[in-house]
């Protein structure tokens, strides 16, 4: 069964768009820690992040990078923390998260945001891409 990651790869559930190559997808969080909480995906559906073959695992590793680097510029933040967990959905994905507090970090308390403030964020990154 294709992982919710997979149908929003195939454009089957919608998301907030931040940057796309033909291999790697970045999107925001819906139930974000931060506002700018980005989440980066490899197109094809792997389960665990080290199952990846080394070219996949490279290249996601260098688009999460371009992504934090165009969120760092666009999201007021101290930093932009990294987390790969993967026990929610069976397909890997990277979080980027603005960071203004360990807090941000702990995946407990959750930013709350309109679809149009989702769609301001997704722009705001995307420019600075």
């Amino acid at each position: 069964m294709a992982s919710i990651f997979t149908k929003i790869v195939k454009g089957e559930i919608p998301c907030y768009k931040v940057a796309e190559t033909d291999d790697f997808l970045a999107f925001l969080d819906v139930n974000p820690n931060s506002k700018g909480h980005t989440l980066c995906i490899p197109k094809k559906e792997v389960d665990k992040l080290f199952d990846l073959d080394e070219v996949t695992y490279n290249g996601l590793m260098a688009f999460s990078r371009r992504v934090a680097i165009a969120i760092e510029k666009a999201i007021p933040c101290k930093r932009v923390g990294v987390s790969v967990i993967g026990l929610e959905v069976p397909h890997v994905h990277v979080h980027l998260i603005p960071l203004h507090s360990m807090e941000d970090a702990r995946f407990i308390q959750k930013a709350k945001l309109t679809p149009s403030e989702f769609e301001d964020v997704a722009k705001a990154i995307k420019d600075k891409l």
